[in-house]
């Protein structure tokens, strides 16, 4: 008999290695790249270009981090990535020149992809493959909370210690606390495997029939790659934005409550969630996140419709995040999930890097409506994408 258990244990600590993660290496950048700027003597654009562009070779990267969570384990890729992602950390804060320092935020975000959710994903879908459409949803809860804990952090750092310094600090704790924990997850599955003796874990199979795959992954990268486009776009302008349209001092409060927002999604399909496939879930992720910025497009200044889309595009958001997960654990199964999802993280990410610019200058071009509208109508197409997909899945089930 196979436990149905969500590996308590694993998640917890995972958790912990998310919330530093994705604070250290991610939302800590739009606080400290000011000091960078002035630090180097360029500009906030071109500190801002070079982390688009790191981004995007990050993302470039994730098929080949796939294929090795796969070949030598997920969890001794995150523990590899923490020794990595605490090194580039203190090669940031020594770097004496433009060049070196952009080789290092480069080096920065390929250690990302290796400890940020595309890893930790696969390490509970390695750890337990019955459950772990259950504890990816409890991670994405408590990794949720990353940007309200390391925005606050960082802010309050950076009035003591320059940003040198405080990249020190998060290499420090990338190195003494998520190293160890992953560390800890991959010596637990190794001791797992032998108790197990020829490792006889259940695998989750496919929902796709083999022949429908292809089409499968295209689709669903394809969807991936648009959604993520929406959130990376109006993320990256979202209070500039809203100030723009005539909301003035408000935007940065109704911007806020895209945190908030963002969890709240996860905890409702926590508990209510159980009975909604992860083909579903995705169509509604995509939907939220179109119906938000229409919402904005139409309303205005309207201070209850920048409510609305700020809300909407939060729940959208973390519903994403589980379904960038859960999703390709039902169509494709637990073997080679790492490869699988290390593919469409390439896609996801690499569109995801040119948003912010594409939307900066639709926005110059043809103003802030045309282009929530252009946004919108671009989720709509990842919608239906993700619709043709979850036709498929009940196409080979009424075949078979």
């Amino acid at each position: 008999m196979h436990s149905t258990k969500v590996p308590a244990g694993i998640v917890s600590a995972l958790g912990v290695t998310q919330i530093i993660g994705y604070g250290t290496l991610y939302y800590s950048f739009s606080i400290l790249a000011p000091g960078m700027a002035k630090d180097f003597g360029i500009s906030l654009e071109r500190v801002f270009a070079i982390f688009s562009v790191s981004l995007l070779i990050g993302g470039l990267s994730a098929p080949f981090i796939g294929r090795h969570m796969d070949g030598i384990g997920a969890a001794t890729v995150m523990t590899l990535g923490s020794a990595l992602a605490a090194f580039t950390l203190a090669l940031c804060a020594w770097s004496p020149s433009v060049s070196l320092f952009a080789l290092a935020i480069v080096l920065l975000e390929v250690s990302s992809g290796m400890v940020q959710y595309q890893a930790a994903f696969a390490t509970l879908v390695e750890s337990e493959p019955r459950t772990a459409s259950r504890s990816i949803t409890y991670l994405t809860l408590i990794g949720g909370f990353a940007s309200t804990i390391f925005w606050p952090i960082s802010a309050t750092l950076s009035g003591y210690l320059s940003w040198r310094e405080i990249y020190l600090v998060f290499a420090a704790l990338n190195l003494l606390v998520c190293m160890p924990l992953h560390y800890w997850i991959r010596r637990d599955g190794r001791r797992g495997s032998k108790l197990d003796g020829t490792r006889t874990r259940e695998v989750v199979v496919g929902a796709l029939e083999p022949q429908a795959r292809r089409r499968g992954m295209l689709l669903v990268s394809f969807a991936f790659a648009l959604s993520g486009f929406t959130l990376a776009a109006i993320l990256a302008h979202m209070v500039p934005m809203l100030g723009a349209i005539g909301l003035g001092s408000a935007a940065v409060v109704i911007g806020s409550l895209f945190g908030p927002a963002q969890v709240m999604s996860r905890l409702i399909n926590m508990v209510f969630g159980k009975h909604l496939s992860p083909p579903a879930l995705a169509i509604v992720s995509a939907a939220l996140m179109v119906v938000g910025a229409v919402i904005l497009g139409v309303s205005g200044d309207w201070l209850p419709g920048a409510v609305a889309f700020a809300i909407c595009l939060g729940l959208g958001s973390g519903i994403n995040s589980i379904a960038q997960g859960s999703l390709p654990l039902y169509l494709f199964g637990s073997a080679g999930y790492g490869a699988i999802t290390g593919k469409m993280a390439a896609a996801r990410l690499a569109t995801g890097a040119a948003a912010p610019f594409a939307f900066a200058a639709a926005m110059n071009h043809f103003g802030t409506t045309i282009s929530l509208f252009v946004i919108a109508a671009l989720g709509t197409l990842g919608i239906l994408a993700f619709v043709a997909v979850a036709s498929s899945v009940r196409g080979d089930r009424v075949a078979g």
